[in-house]
């Protein structure tokens, strides 16, 4: 498996990809990396053709925490019909009747995802976070660690949800909105808005 992005994020990444089994066998990157932790060769960046041939090889997952850095990258391998595998840690609960894209989702170690929950592509469901019954994440959201989404809440596609904050049920959070850490978030969220504090304030 090829990481795509070698830097704090990919290294979780690697340890989920790992805690299932799967070997990861090198990363790309727009430039080989001075900090290696796992001693992976380097393969150019991933549009590059030692890349390209590298990624067609061995399968690949984009471990970018940027939403829109990780959206723009999966867009460029999709129009060369390449989509990246599921990142999804042994230790993480995932209920039979929860519904995750098969395209580059990140599920993290102890992380909950409850009954008939539905996880968009690209989604990053982070350390520890608790993803409740028929909560829906949007493609290439960031739910962070330790984040706890109540029933039904619904959060846009590319939004953050930071470390530790709790979203009451039934919230609706809009398209790359920004939830603080810590913040307890009892109103909706409107399209790109950032929301801090407890309860929750626009910034």
């Amino acid at each position: 498996m090829i990481l795509i992005g070698y830097s704090g994020h990919a290294f979780v990444v690697y340890g989920i990809l790992r805690s299932a089994g799967i070997a990861v066998t090198g990363y790309c990157d727009r430039e080989a990396k001075q900090q290696n932790p796992f001693e992976l060769p380097y393969f150019g960046t991933e549009l590059s053709e030692k890349g390209m041939q590298a990624i067609r090889d061995h399968g690949f997952f984009i471990a970018v925490g940027d939403n829109g850095i990780r959206k723009k990258i999966y867009d460029q391998l999709a129009s060369q019909n390449l989509q990246p595998v599921n990142a999804i840690h042994a230790s993480a609960v995932v209920d039979p009747s929860a519904v995750v894209a098969k395209q580059g989702v990140m599920i993290a170690a102890q992380a909950t995802v409850n009954p008939l929950a539905r996880i968009g592509t690209g989604a990053i469901c982070n350390t520890g976070c608790i993803i409740e019954h028929e909560c829906v994440v949007g493609a290439f959201a960031h739910i962070g660690p330790g984040a706890v989404l109540c029933g039904n809440v619904q959060v846009g596609d590319g939004s953050f949800v930071g470390a530790n904050a709790v979203v009451r049920q039934g919230i609706r959070i809009g398209r790359n909105a920004m939830i603080g850490a810590g913040a307890v978030v009892v109103k909706d969220v409107p399209d790109g808005t950032t929301v801090v504090g407890v309860p929750a304030r626009q910034q």
